[in-house]
């Protein structure tokens, strides 16, 4: 806590560099206290170098090398893993995800991420109703889409109401639409149009009655959102804790959370105390968003007073405003003169405080609003030093990524066109989508792009789902919309989960990579990531997942490893 970014960086970058001159037989300090051998360890270093086994002591990785080399290491209590030839990568960072917010309610909401039919997701809400009293809400808030469903179409409000006669229930798409059966329509005194504006809009029938359904935008959703009943400070534990686990179960050992709608301080509660409690299971880099439209600048230099960038500890550090900073940038259109003003504002105060900050910006034509932003403000402050990443972007133009590449910005890319393909070609045309997003060109340029998925409202949190994508740019209904000639190689897109996410969040001199002197923090895989087929990439998962050297997961066949429940 007391060290600088660049000193801290100073200080480990030594340590590693000590490690690897030191003999691999050498002093105690180099005793391991676990050894992982008989493996393919894909280190991600600058070399993409492969080894047989690593060792590990005090939480840090002390050596790769082969199996009779590491084992030299081992102290005489050492734990000795036979990886039996699987695949070890390092822990996988998602650059952009809402999982603090995701959570909350994990443990209290029905997730419909992945389900393959429509029936089963109905059956889903029937099991909920049977397991909760009349009146309790029952919470879908997002993570799925039709297109993964056999049956290709929505629910109806009248399937949903008959699956829970006696439960209000909330059902959110994507960032668009929500589905409220009449139960939650009365709860939520939903009457009219000027009860869901601005941005709201109530479908309606040839009997010009509602629907149910709710036609909204972003901040529309969030007020009707935030309307729901709170879980508890213990749930939203609960929840937290639960998800985290099924994160390590995917090989995730870190992520940048970037706030979000409906995140307010309170908010943090849970994350904190597990954080305190020291039951954390993965890495949290979090930002900060503006609370509400208004008051952004006023609000964010409140909430930070306290806060310089990288405040906190290797398990949970403050990385910095974002994603929504000026309310008026968070639209898929042009940002207002109004709103420029106040991002410039926003923005100058942030470099002047040498804080990294994410931005979320979707249309590739008002972009330019931004980077002559960011250009004016680099004559007076380092960004270039900064780590200044634009979120989304989709349709970024090569010009636009060239003028990124130069004001040293990062690009964070998630697979939001796995669920949302099919539009962009009806938005674009589909030789246009071909070339979206431009990951290859981007990487050719120069530029850092690091991986995410932005869920759970928008999508899935499988990192694994989001490698196929980036590799074979197809949707979750089938459709490939992006050409072959803008995908990443396998090792691209590996870094772009590991050691670019980790140099997003500022902590790619501790983790990223499995080098002598990192984390130790690992994902021991189901299937080999470079070499199993890219239809069968989103099928893989992590059967042993290890941060700082202490196991957070574990399946067949290291299930005997898996912590205990006391420890959980």
């Amino acid at each position: 806590m007391g060290l600088g970014l660049r000193s801290r960086r100073n200080f480990i970058g030594g340590l590693a560099l000590a490690a690897t001159l030191l003999p691999v037989s050498g002093a105690s300090a180099q005793t391991a206290d676990t050894v992982l051998f008989n493996g393919k360890i894909v280190t991600v270093d600058k070399d993409f170098s492969i080894r047989e086994a690593l060792a590990i002591g005090h939480g840090q990785v002390l050596a790769t090398g082969t199996s009779a080399a590491m084992k030299k290491l081992a102290g005489s209590n050492a734990k000795q893993i036979d990886l039996g030839g699987r695949a070890v990568i390092p822990g996988l960072t998602d650059g952009h995800i809402h999982g603090i917010r995701a959570a909350l309610t994990f443990g209290t909401e029905v997730n419909w991420i992945g389900v393959p039919t429509l029936e089963q997701a109905l059956d889903k809400i029937r099991q909920a109703a049977q397991t909760q009293k009349p009146g309790s809400w029952i919470v879908v808030a997002g993570g799925w889409t039709e297109e993964q469903f056999a049956e290709k179409r929505r629910p109806t409000p009248q399937e949903v109401a008959a699956a829970a006669p006696d439960n209000p229930v909330y059902i959110q798409h994507l960032y668009d639409w929500l589905l409220l059966t009449p139960k939650a329509m009365e709860a939520l005194d939903i009457h009219d149009d000027a009860d869901v504006t601005p941005g709201g809009k109530l479908e309606r029938d040839v009997d010009n009655k509602p629907t149910g359904v709710v036609v909204a935008n972003g901040n529309a959703l969030g007020k009707i959102f935030d309307k729901l009943p709170k879980p508890t400070l213990e749930q939203q534990v609960d929840g937290s804790r639960k998800f985290f686990r099924e994160m390590n179960g995917l090989g995730i050992t870190g992520i940048v959370d970037g706030g979000g709608v409906s995140m307010y301080p309170a908010n943090y509660q849970a994350v904190f105390k597990l954080w305190r409690d020291k039951q954390l299971t993965l890495r949290v880099a979090y930002h900060l968003c503006a609370p509400k439209p208004g008051s952004e600048l006023a609000d964010l230099q409140n909430l930070t007073q306290l806060l310089p960038q990288g405040f906190g500890d290797a398990m949970l550090h403050f990385n910095g405003p974002g994603e929504i900073l000026v309310w008026a940038d968070w639209t898929d259109g042009d940002i207002t003169p109004d709103g420029k003003t106040k991002l410039a504002e926003l923005l100058r105060w942030a470099a002047s405080k040498g804080y990294t900050i994410q931005i979320h910006w979707n249309p590739d034509r008002s972009v330019h609003d931004l980077l002559d932003i960011v250009e004016g403000i680099e004559k007076d402050y380092p960004v270039r030093d900064l780590r200044w990443t634009v979120l989304h972007l989709y349709n970024a133009s090569e010009d636009n990524l060239k003028r990124m590449k130069a004001l040293g910005l990062i690009w964070g890319v998630q697979d939001g066109l796995y669920f949302g393909g099919e539009r962009l070609q009806h938005d674009v045309g589909v030789d246009q989508a071909k070339a979206m997003p431009r990951i290859a060109t981007a990487m050719k340029l120069g530029l850092t792009v690091a991986g995410g998925t932005d869920a759970h409202r928008v999508s899935s949190y499988n990192p694994f789902v989001a490698l196929q994508w980036y590799l074979d740019g197809t949707t979750i209904g089938g459709t490939q919309t992006r050409d072959q000639a803008e995908a990443p190689s396998r090792r691209q897109a590996l870094e772009m989960y590991t050691r670019n996410s980790a140099f997003m969040a500022n902590d790619d001199d501790r983790r990223g990579t499995l080098e002598p002197g990192k984390l130790a923090d690992l994902a021991v895989l189901s299937a080999d990531y470079l070499t199993a087929p890219v239809k069968d990439i989103g099928r893989i998962r992590s059967v042993l997942t290890m941060v700082g050297g202490n196991v957070v997961y574990a399946a067949s066949p290291f299930a005997n490893l898996a912590p205990k429940p006391s420890d959980q």
